[in-house]
């Protein structure tokens, strides 16, 4: 039996799926039910569902980078979404990244079994691709090359969204924790993309935005080191200069003056 899970906000729609498709004959069950995409989240890291069909317009969430998510830490489950949200564009996004089927509320019982065939179509279709990995079998087959590239289309996505926040948030006492909630993955899972398109663990990708924008602002001769350590993140002046120097080669004071004292010379030269 395949497992599915279905999340929604508007609970009629949710036991209306629950109860009115004929799952068994599908040979599926229904693994279980969220009415937001904090809980969906939840209870699919628990239940590993291998279909899902879940609204993408809920709060407290992002649709698209819940869908990047899951198909990124979950690249076997099948997604399709049930929507009242009519913006082409976004379903061509979704659809890229690894989305089955987008269908739009009120759906018709035979385009939700259709969704639910394509589905299972797609999971058959995994089988020996699956039966590969695990015997070892290096041979790329066609459809190890698609889902190859769609776990790359969700992953990137989830990095350039986690890359942002950081950028975004970096003054904060910021945490993997953060980044990882606010962009649907485990802080593992987070690690191991970061690692993978960047070359750097999080507290290098953190620091680094820090430091870039402290060089930025020892250009102003008038802003005190220790404040620029505060406004970029730093509680502790000592962990700054050590960071600082690690990662720019030398320390904060002797980059301001090799940036300043040139900075001078032109405007004198100029005047």
């Amino acid at each position: 039996m395949y497992k599915v899970v279905i999340i929604d906000d508007e609970p009629i729609i949710v036991k209306g799926l629950e109860k009115t498709v004929k799952w068994e004959e599908f040979g599926c069950t229904v693994a279980g039910t969220a009415y937001n995409g904090v809980e969906g989240m939840e209870l699919i890291r628990k239940e590993r569902p291998d279909m899902l069909i879940s609204d993408i317009c809920m709060p407290r969430m992002d649709g698209l980078s819940m869908i990047a998510a899951l198909k990124s830490e979950f690249p076997n489950m099948e997604i399709t979404i049930l929507t009242g949200y009519r913006d082409f564009d976004y379903a061509q996004q979704a659809i890229r990244l690894g989305v089955c089927r987008f269908l739009l509320k009120p759906s018709k019982m035979d385009e939700l079994n259709e969704a639910i065939r394509a589905m299972l179509e797609r999971l058959k279709e995994k089988m020996p691709l699956r039966e590969e990995e695990a015997a070892g079998d290096e041979a790329k087959t066609g459809a190890q090359e698609e889902k190859e590239e769609l776990e790359s289309a969700a992953s990137s996505f989830i990095v350039k969204n986690a890359l942002a926040f950081i950028e975004a948030n970096y003054a904060e006492r910021l945490k993997l924790a953060d980044v990882a909630d606010n962009v649907y993955v485990s802080q593992w899972h987070l690690s191991k993309l970061l690692n993978k398109y960047t070359g750097q663990n999080f507290s290098e990708a953190l620091n680094h935005v820090r430091m870039e924008k402290a060089k930025e602002l020892l250009q102003n001769p008038s802003l005190r080191i220790g404040d620029i350590a505060e406004q970029v993140g730093f509680l502790d002046m000592a962990h700054f200069s050590r960071v600082f120097k690690k990662q720019v080669g030398i320390s904060a004071n002797e980059y301001r003056n090799t940036v300043s004292i040139p900075q001078k010379k032109r405007e004198k030269e100029e005047f």
